[in-house]
């Protein structure tokens, strides 16, 4: 087993981190705002987080400008990798993101309306820079999710796994599993679909929706097979540390990566 990444998510909305369950949609919470980007990005560089994801939920031409100000603002002072993704339209989209300082991005809703878009950022960044985001929601009553979009309000039709498998085949060099059902409510990851979309992708799967204790973290690894665990409000929340977790993993036979005090790593403090 590779060593598995710890990921903390951040949602960015009118350039302050927000967090809701189920994707925020209808009373389901609501949106609650968390904190600066930029603080809390530097909290989890300190902690010795794997790497970063940022969502712009806010998705709009405001809200590209305000997100290229973040990314810029962070990759000049944190050594972690970082994904963004929310809006995320054309190869050029990506081109902006990237020389802003992202190592990779992120596509949801856009790789479902149009599927080249995943081969064309892949001919041209390469594969390793293309993630495919799905947002699926578990059909009620039976084994089979379908695939959501427009922040997980609008149904496609599309069946997630086979979904998950055409984006891979046009060049998708990872795959983030969101769990719609499950996003917010920190009583577990989705280990059920986690088990079927391993057992058909040649690519990284990042898990991501229902982290509420170590031991769900553990779980989607060992019985879902994941290759990364992506979490928001166990980190935001201050529920637990990355190192935390990691050291929680480690005591499970997982490996993970080392934290910067154990490489020697200066502090950005």
């Amino acid at each position: 087993m590779l060593a598995i990444r710890i990921i903390p998510c951040l949602d960015v909305h009118d350039g302050q981190v927000t967090r809701g369950q189920q994707f925020g949609i209808a009373e389901k919470g609501g949106l609650r705002n968390v904190g600066d980007p930029v603080e809390l990005a530097l909290r989890y560089n300190e902690q010795g987080a794997d790497e970063l994801v940022f969502y712009d939920i806010t998705a709009t031409a405001h809200g590209r400008a305000t997100m290229l100000d973040v990314i810029q603002r962070v990759a000049d002072q944190c050594f972690m990798p970082l994904t963004v993704g929310g809006g995320l339209r054309t190869v050029e989209d990506m081109r902006t993101m990237l020389k802003a300082g992202a190592d990779k991005v992120s596509i949801n809703s856009s790789a479902v309306a149009n599927p080249d878009l995943i081969r064309a950022g892949a001919e041209k960044f390469g594969s390793q820079c293309i993630v495919v985001s799905i947002d699926a929601r578990r059909v009620a009553g039976e084994e089979r999710w379908e695939v959501y979009v427009a922040g997980g309000r609008k149904a496609t039709g599309l069946d997630a796994i086979e979904w998950a498998q055409r984006a891979v085949a046009l060049g998708a060099g990872e795959i983030v599993l969101n769990s719609i059902n499950a996003d917010g409510m920190q009583t577990g990851y989705d280990l059920a679909i986690m088990r079927r979309l391993s057992e058909v992708l040649t690519v990284p799967l990042v898990a991501s929706g229902g982290a509420g204790t170590l031991e769900h973290m553990a779980e989607v690894v060992l019985e879902g097979h994941a290759s990364a665990v992506l979490a928001a409000s166990v980190f935001h929340y201050g529920r637990y540390t990355v190192g935390q977790v990691k050291a929680y993993l480690a005591s499970r036979g997982i490996p993970v990566r080392p934290l910067p005090q154990e490489r020697g790593e200066p502090s950005v403090a």
